[in-house]
């Protein structure tokens, strides 16, 4: 029985981490990867060059593979387009099934801007003849203490709205699980979230308590958002994507509380404190 698994962005922190965990369990693993110099030297896990946009090099890097864990590209304005790339060139190669990191809430008419094109992507996956199962992610709780500007405040459109962010570790041993026995999970979509519903108010009162660093969170319009954030020169998705990430917690889209985290991996979801100080 073919067990090859494909594992992209194991140079990255999600796609890392879920290597190390098969890898770990002695699963044969290949690694595509855009630089070789930086691939995880990993038991039982073979690095091949390719990237996303890439279709024959793609085809190449995963011929022989049954399962791929497809990690979302970094943004970008092509970012679809990669995506839908690499998917043919799956198809092409012989993949069975896909497991692809998608977005809480994702749709074709998502607040979150980001999420429009995670829906593309699973709507591909879709109508592309290939086993699928979707991880939709809420934001990682690993990030928002860098959402503090260098005085240490979170600034954004959220209002008083409410964030069940999820730790990325979490998600890994969630992706983890599904890729040791990805038929168990054939055609399923899971939303992953950490174990708490909180304002930016209150993640920033946590941050200031595990850290040690002052941070609050200043509401603001989004008119005042998008000008606060011209100086740093990007275009216009770019910014629409950052201004976007908080209306999207304001209007509730990404309070949900699930219970999959520990439904799947037998375990409590990690909260924010366990995040900041993971060897607690």
């Amino acid at each position: 029985m073919n067990n090859l698994v494909a594992v992209t962005g194991s140079t990255g922190a999600l796609g890392g981490s879920t290597a190390r965990l098969l890898s770990a369990d002695g699963l044969p693993l290949r690694l595509p990867v855009r630089d070789l110099g930086r691939a995880p030297a990993l038991p039982e896990a073979t690095a091949v060059q390719c990237s996303y946009a890439d279709r024959p090099a793609a085809v190449t890097a995963l011929e022989g593979v049954h399962t791929l864990f497809m990690v979302s590209a970094g943004e970008a304005e092509d970012r679809v387009d990669q995506h839908l790339t690499f998917v043919d060139a799956a198809r092409e190669a012989g993949v069975q099934h896909v497991v692809y990191t998608s977005f809480f809430g994702a749709a074709p008419d998502a607040t979150f801007t980001l999420g429009r094109d995670h829906w593309a992507t699973e709507e591909y996956l879709r109508n592309s003849g290939m086993a699928y199962t979707f991880l939709r992610n809420n934001l990682y709780l690993d990030v928002l203490q860098y959402f503090a500007d260098d005085a240490g405040v979170i600034r954004g459109p959220a209002g008083t709205g409410r964030l069940a962010a999820v730790a990325r570790d979490d998600v890994a041993q969630v992706a983890a699980v599904i890729l040791r026995d990805p038929a168990a999970h054939e055609g399923k979509t899971y939303e992953l979230t950490g174990p708490d519903s909180l304002t930016l108010t209150e993640d920033a009162a946590i941050i200031t308590a595990e850290t040690g660093r002052d941070v609050s969170y200043q509401a603001e319009s989004v008119e005042e958002a998008y000008a606060s954030r011209q100086h740093f020169g990007v275009p216009g998705w770019q910014l629409d994507a950052w201004v976007s990430t908080y209306t999207a917690i304001a209007e509730g889209g990404l309070s949900r509380v699930t219970p999959t985290v520990q439904d799947l991996t037998g375990r409590p979801a990690r909260d924010l404190a366990s995040v900041l100080h993971p060897g607690r």
